[in-house]
């Protein structure tokens, strides 16, 4: 007889709940650490995040990029050379203490860093265009509620930093960003999002304009993840970065940056594939993707471990991850283990399976299936494509069309994204905006950038003509 255990927390009816205990039980993070906002990633925890990584680095090389490696704290003067970006930031900074070459901060975002060095490293057209990234942990001083993953004080990302010598081609870049979040983030890891023009009030402090990815979590609230950045000129005035053109005239550099947030991303990534068992980690980035657990009795235990080494080693052979559960535990607690942590896949090795084809566990469906071992890695696909399409069907019954303040309010008591009528994302739309935030506590997220979507009739707010569709929600 398996020692049958269970996880009580109902995802759908309390998403706060399921989600603080799935970090737990699933050992991916540790909340005991005795600085608010910050917290201790586990291995698994980390490994999930390294191999996003990878897979962002990977990308991000093949589009021209090279990595490089920045200090993690940025004087003070460097701040003040732009002065919309130090407004927005300076209340999120953390100073440090006032040593020999001044105040100096640690880095909120790196821009400031960066374009520093860009005005020594720029000098000609053939110097561009220059793509840079780097790994970092950011910081920031948060104020609201801390909620481990989603909104810390510590965060880790990818963080890109591009100049080009027109503005048409960091337009070009903006949209290269977003192709990569639509390549990665949707299509590898099944986690849909709304590309999304983010209003003049909520724009990048020192940008022309900001794309935004909203990925809307269980409990109806949503998560931004990697935003782009077409940056206005006055970073390259301030910093002084300047290239003489082929007939030697000289000209200001256009930026564009981009962030992905690791630790977000395996946020969403638990919030919408995770289900009442514990967590489902894609195939593709699993840092293990098949477990063995061998199933036996006193008499046949050398023959069953002996076969799942064989299997192990057969899987390794076609580049897949695969380790055996030789642990003393029941077949049940096995399973219950690996489960929570989400493995997608389980090969379960019995006397039956001594002669046979191996018993494979789906993680995501629970079906028990009968293969051969060169089926791995397809069946490792499908789940994939299962999570995928899954997600993608619950995203796209996910916003409503709302026509006043009520439809608006009863679409997100219903956890949903709002979609109406508005009068306008720049300047003169942020009262109607502040009003959404005062009466319905939600906000205004922008508009689609991936289409076009015409307005009609009136702003669902100030009652004046409409220019913009734009979609309402609650976030973090």
């Amino acid at each position: 007889m398996t020692e049958k255990i269970t996880f009580n927390i109902d995802k759908e009816k309390n998403f706060s709940e399921w989600y603080s205990e799935i970090l737990d039980k699933a050992e991916i993070t540790d909340l005991r650490y005795n600085v608010k906002g910050f917290v201790v990633i586990r291995p698994l925890g980390a490994e999930i995040i390294e191999q996003i990584y990878k897979m962002w680095e990977a990308e991000l090389k093949a589009k021209g990029h090279k990595p490089c490696i920045f200090p993690a704290i940025i004087p003070e003067k460097n701040f003040k050379k732009e002065s919309s970006h130090v407004e927005g930031f300076s209340p999120e900074v953390f100073w440090l203490e006032e040593i020999g070459e001044g105040k100096m901060a640690l880095r909120p975002t790196s821009e400031t860093a960066f374009y520093q060095l860009y005005s020594l490293w720029i000098r000609s057209y053939r110097d561009l265009p220059l793509k840079l990234y780097q790994r970092a942990n950011v910081f920031r001083l948060e104020t609201k509620a801390t909620r481990p993953l989603i909104r810390a004080r510590e965060f880790f990302w990818i963080e890109s930093h591009d100049a080009f010598s027109s503005k048409e081609q960091a337009e070009a870049q903006v949209q290269e960003d977003i192709s990569i979040t639509e390549n990665l983030m949707h299509q590898k890891l099944g986690i849909p999002f709304l590309p999304l023009k983010r209003p003049f009030w909520d724009k990048f402090h020192g940008a022309e304009y900001t794309i935004g990815s909203d990925v809307l979590m269980p409990d109806g609230k949503v998560i931004q993840q990697p935003s782009t950045h077409l940056l206005h000129q006055e970073f390259a005035k301030s910093f002084d970065i300047k290239f003489k053109d082929d007939k030697g005239k000289e000209n200001y550099v256009w930026q564009t940056c981009y962030g992905p947030a690791m630790s977000r991303i395996l946020a969403s990534l638990i919030a919408i594939h995770g289900d009442n068992s514990g967590l489902v980690i894609p195939f593709c980035i699993s840092p293990v993707q098949v477990i063995i657990v061998p199933i036996y009795k006193t008499e046949n235990k050398d023959k069953v471990i002996k076969k799942a080494e064989e299997i192990k080693k057969e899987l390794e052979k076609e580049k897949i991850t695969a380790e055996i559960d030789n642990s003393e535990k029941k077949p049940g607690e096995k399973f219950y283990h690996w489960e929570m942590r989400g493995i997608p896949l389980r090969i379960e090795i019995g006397e039956k399976e001594l002669k046979g084809k191996p018993t494979l566990f789906l993680r995501d469906t629970k079906e028990r299936i009968k293969v051969n071992l060169k089926d791995i890695p397809k069946e490792g696909e499908k789940l994939d494509q299962r999570l995928r399409e899954k997600s993608e069907k619950n995203f796209k019954t996910s916003m409503e069309d709302c026509k006043n303040r009520e439809e608006i309010k009863k679409a997100l008591e219903n956890k949903k994204i709002a979609k109406c009528n508005f009068c306008s994302i720049e300047k003169e739309g942020e009262k109607c905006a502040e009003t959404i935030e005062k009466e319905l506590g939600a906000f205004v997220r922008g508009t689609r950038h991936d289409k076009k979507e015409k307005a009609s009739g009136k702003c669902i707010i100030c009652n004046k003509q409409a220019k913009e569709v734009i979609y309402i929600a609650k976030s973090y």
